[in-house]
């Protein structure tokens, strides 16, 4: 399994954007497909995830609950994340990852795309 996230950039306070992450390989051994974050200096943090079922059950940090939101597009083997009322403690790298099926834990890692939130 292999993940590629996308979209990061430098977005002033209030404002919005969208990570993009795409998955490939055996996507059939995937449970859940999350994002995680890491700010300067602190550690890692879940922020969402969606499972892969039909019914696509969401879960959020209570930090980003009300502001993101994910969503997947099953054609294109791709899951957002869509972030409005961004805030300079948004600032981070943000890593999708993958939850494996048979252990329940997130197994594969993509590589970081950072988000600056200008105050």
């Amino acid at each position: 399994v292999q993940l590629q996230a996308f979209g990061g950039g430098l977005v002033q306070t209030g404002g919005y954007l969208r990570l993009s992450c795409v998955v490939s390989g055996n996507i059939d051994s995937l449970n859940a497909v999350g994002w995680y974050r890491q700010a300067p200096g602190k550690q890692r943090e879940f922020v969402a995830a969606i499972t892969t079922t039909s019914g696509g059950r969401r879960n959020y940090a209570d930090s980003s609950r009300g502001r993101f939101t994910i969503s997947r597009d099953n054609v294109k083997n791709t899951v957002y994340l869509q972030m409005n009322s961004l805030k300079p403690e948004d600032t981070a790298v943000y890593y999708c990852a993958a939850e494996d099926w048979a252990t329940e834990e997130y197994k594969y890692w993509g590589h970081g795309t950072k988000l600056t939130v200008s105050s």
